[in-house]
């Protein structure tokens, strides 16, 4: 079945459910908010297909926090633009949509157990704004965003999004934006994957079909596989919120399963 298949699939069996999905996208290069490529396109029909949600949740791995889990508590999240050396265009680009203040003040009751606090100086970073902006163009969907916590395990990051699942019960899309395979100190333009991308980014796919949850958040057991697709985890953290918050009884739909630059797993999935 093709994705084009697969995601009027998608729209057909949402209609018939009040659960919101949970999505992860391997959002890439901040280049992609201004292409016309096969990611963005497919984006743009990934939210053709998602319904109009109450509010968006995002975690993003561009918001690292140490020793608590923060909640953008804002009423009009700002546009941040965190990175350097790209064209103006870039610097340009605004995602206006408001926030959802009352809603993550819930979801800092939610995680009061995981040192969650509520904030307003934080906004929408490019791990947001460069997917949403194909998913809901309109920017009139209010959305906030959630920090990862850098000192924590990976077990823990699974434990967040097994306490946010309930929000899918209210009309929240909970959506995740990283990589699966993040090493951009071996990048290569217009190079072939490495084999160790291509393999971490299988093994991963596979175990996730498998709600092999515990293996993938099992550091040791990644071991070096993991160290070289990750040099640094937080491209890889949301991906597990997203897996904690799926169900054993939700379908899972792969997008994008193709590696750029040599080392960045494009790789995207969806819960519904």
């Amino acid at each position: 079945m093709s994705i084009a298949q697969q995601l009027r699939q998608l729209k057909d069996s949402l209609k018939t459910s009040d659960r919101m999905p949970v999505v992860f996208l391997g959002h890439g290069s901040p280049m992609n908010a201004l292409e016309d490529n096969e990611y963005s396109r497919s984006w743009s029909a990934l939210g053709n297909a998602l319904p109009h949600p109450q509010a968006i949740l995002v975690v993003s791995a561009h918001w690292m926090t140490r020793g608590s889990t923060l909640v953008d508590i804002s009423r009009m999240p700002k546009t941040i633009h965190d990175f350097y050396g790209f064209p103006e265009e870039l610097f340009a680009q605004q995602y206006p949509a408001p926030g959802a203040p009352d809603v993550a003040k819930e979801v800092v009751s939610l995680l009061s157990s995981h040192h969650a606090e509520g904030d307003d100086t934080w906004g929408l970073d490019h791990g947001a704004w460069s997917v949403l902006k194909f998913l809901y163009p309109g920017a009139d969907v209010p959305v906030f965003q959630l920090s990862i916590d850098m000192t924590k395990d990976l077990p823990h990051h699974l434990e967040i999004g097994e306490a946010l699942k309930e929000l899918r019960n209210r009309g929240v899309l909970i959506l995740g934006s990283g990589n699966i395979v993040h090493n951009l100190r071996a990048m290569r333009w217009g190079g072939k994957p490495y084999d160790w991308a291509e393999e971490f980014d299988k093994l991963f796919a596979d175990r996730l079909q498998m709600r092999d949850h515990a293996m993938l958040s099992d550091r040791e057991g990644l071991g070096t596989l993991l160290k070289m697709a990750h040099p640094s985890l937080d491209h890889y953290l949301p991906a597990l919120t997203i897996a904690g918050a799926s169900d054993k009884d939700d379908h899972l739909l792969f997008m994008n399963d193709s590696i750029d630059i040599a080392s960045v797993s494009m790789r995207s999935f969806v819960y519904y």
